[in-house]
Order: C-alpha cells, then structure tokens, then sequence
C-alpha cells in the first residue's frame, strides 16, 4: 500500500485526490501539506480522508509522514524546490504542469531524481483521454503518411478576476500567461504525437487582461523535418473550441474526430468521394482500441503508480515536462526578442536560466488585485 502525500491543497488538489481514490487497494492518502493554516486540514475534510494528516509546512511533510510518492499541485515558481526536496528524502514525485517556469529548474528536477534513484513524472493527463489516444494510434500506424500540417488550438476563457488570484499574471509567480500556463496541455501532446520541432517563432500580445503583466495569446509556428505545426496558445477566445488537425500526405484526422482522405485526378485536383478505402482503413484502428480504463489524473495516477511497483518509467516522465518547457521557452524568446528559436535550446543560452526571462518578458499591464483565495 502506498503511502500517499498532497501538497498544495487549491482546486487542482482535488483532481490528485480523485484519482488516488480510485486505487483504493494500491494506495491511502495519509497527508495533505499547504503554507495557508489550516487550509490542508479543511481539504481532508472535504474528502473524508479520516486518516490524513494535515500540514501547514510542506517540508515538514515530507521529512516526517513516512510517504512513498507525493504529488505537488503548488503554483509553478515552487515546484523545483519541493520536488527536488522530497526526491533527496527518497520519496517519489508527480508533480502538476508546468514542470517549472526554466529549463534550468527543469533539470534541477531531473538531477535530483537521477542521484535518488525515485520516480518522477509530471501530470499530462490529456494524454489518458480516450479521444486523444485515438490520435496517437492513427498516426503511430502510418496510415496518414509524412506530416505536412498540424494546427493547434488551445483555446480558452478567463474572465478579468481569473488574474485575481495572488500567484497568477505576474512573470516571477506564474512563470508566463496562456502559452506556459494552459497550452502546456496541448504542447505536451503535440511533442507526443509527433515529437520535437527543430525550429520555432512566436508572437506575443494581451489582447483583453489590463490587470496581468503576462501574455493571454500567443500564436507560434513550429517547423519539423518537412512539414510545420500552428500553435494558439490562448485565454481569449469564447467557446474555449479546441482542436487538433493533423494533415498527413494521404489523409487528415483531427479531434474531434473526423477524417477525410483526398484521392487525386489525372490533373492533380481532388476527386468525388476522396478515397473510402482509406477512410475505412483508418477508422479501424479506432475500432480496434480499447477504452481507457480509467481518464485522466487516475488514468495517469493508475500508471505512476504501476510504474513505481514495476520499476519502469511512466508514460509521462520527467523528460516529457522537461521538453514541453522547452518549447514554451523557446515560444517566449522567439517573441520576445522576435527572431527564429532554434531546438535543442543550450545551456549557455540565457533563455535557459532561471530569472532570464522575468528580467526581458515585457509587462502587458500591472496587476491590480492580489486575492489570497480565489473567487468562486
């Protein structure tokens, strides 16, 4: 049975409980931590967790609740300091998105979990949803043939008291706005489907926040071997309509889910009905998977916590964060300074350090409230 830590008890908190709750025979939550008194103990009565232990000082936490994996849902400038503490007290760590504001902590991370020989994975849980693994199988069969395209929307909406809350719209705090902040879930997978781009540029605007220093829209275009991806990384848009396009040489899918493959007449244009042969050959490899058995956090919990038992990595590990960041950083260089990003970023470049970009990211606007809790 593992012994289950949560720290950081706001409202991600919940979706970590959640999803150790449905391995209730692998593991028991036995302590909640948050540097707001009292605030750890009011979260386990909110779930009935009888038997956790509630902290005021997470490090306090860790060196006595005896705890075997720990999650941390804290705002992103804390988390390198917490994981790296509880991975040298031998615990291991799943850590919420973004792994950290710089490539720099990143690796800090990544260090400390090679010298403790524990776990790391940082939460990707779009990743264990049903909709997206059917990507993820379409293009690992081929069928779609080389990339030529990929358009990303992670499109979203905040209201101007989202920037309220006392760590969100500034740089040192937050780390960055829409792009390092909620396109974190879509670069993730994009880097799944299809891997690291060699090349990016970006643009940078707040478009409607007058209370947040940071960005709510960016719009970059990553190049890959032949072909490029789009990327809108915002809090703007209404509707929050995402989606994911991926046009391959002989056909294109997307999620939500539709599929179209064009077939070509003797002139090069496309013909009638495209090619049905095709289409039903692809969406037999949807047929063909099998339903997740749990979504998700649990669905990523359920496979950390089977990684740690078996000894192997999980499916979303410290490298996968570690590159999702890399992109974000190479997404604000390339608009900050307005110029060509190209990928793997050095470790002499100063976009890799830790305060380089709080230091050069502009101030949109200055954040005018500074709410301990957030507005329900």
């Amino acid at each position: 049975m593992f012994r289950i830590g949560i720290i950081g008890t706001g409202g991600i908190a919940s979706a970590h409980i959640g999803g150790y709750l449905a391995f209730p025979e692998e593991c028991e939550i036995v302590a909640l931590g948050d540097v707001m008194p009292g605030k750890a103990a009011q979260k386990a009565a909110e779930f009935g967790l009888t038997a956790a232990i509630g902290y005021d000082d997470p490090l306090r936490m860790i060196a006595e609740a005896e705890l075997d994996l720990v999650s941390i849902a804290t705002p992103p400038s804390t988390h390198a300091a917490l994981a790296i503490a509880a991975l040298e007290a031998g615990v291991n760590v799943l850590v919420e998105k973004p792994m950290a504001p710089s490539l720099e902590e990143c690796d800090a991370m990544l260090a400390a979990q090679e010298r403790s020989g524990k776990v790391l994975s940082v939460v990707a849980q779009n990743r264990f949803r049903d909709d997206l693994a059917i990507l993820k199988a379409v293009v690992d069969s081929g069928l779609l043939g080389s990339i030529s395209s990929v358009r990303v929307d992670s499109a979203w909406w905040r209201g101007l008291s989202y920037y309220d809350l006392w760590w969100r719209g500034t740089w040192e705090k937050e780390g960055g706005g829409s792009t390092l902040n909620h396109a974190i879930h879509h670069i993730d997978l994009l880097l799944w489907l299809l891997g690291r781009p060699t090349e990016i540029t970006a643009m940078l605007a707040n478009a409607q926040h007058d209370n947040s220093e940071v960005e709510d829209l960016s719009v970059a275009v990553l190049r890959y071997e032949r072909g490029l991806a789009q990327l809108t990384s915002s809090v703007v848009h209404h509707g929050e309509e995402q989606e994911i396009v991926i046009q391959g040489a002989k056909a294109r899918v997307s999620q939500p889910w539709r599929v179209i493959a064009e077939r070509a007449d003797g002139g090069g244009f496309p013909t009638p009905g495209g090619d049905p042969d095709l289409v039903a050959a692809i969406e037999r490899v949807v047929a063909g998977r099998a339903p997740l058995a749990h979504t998700g956090h649990a669905g990523q919990i359920g496979d950390l916590l089977a990684a740690i038992r078996d000894g192997r990595a999980p499916q979303a590990d410290g490298w996968d964060g570690r590159n999702a960041i890399e992109v974000v950083t190479a997404v604000y260089k390339a608009g900050i300074e307005r110029t060509f990003v190209e990928l793997p970023l050095a470790a002499g470049d100063p976009y890799y350090r830790a305060g380089h970009l709080v230091d050069r990211a502009p101030r949109f606007s200055e954040k005018q409230a500074s709410l301990v809790e957030a507005a329900s």
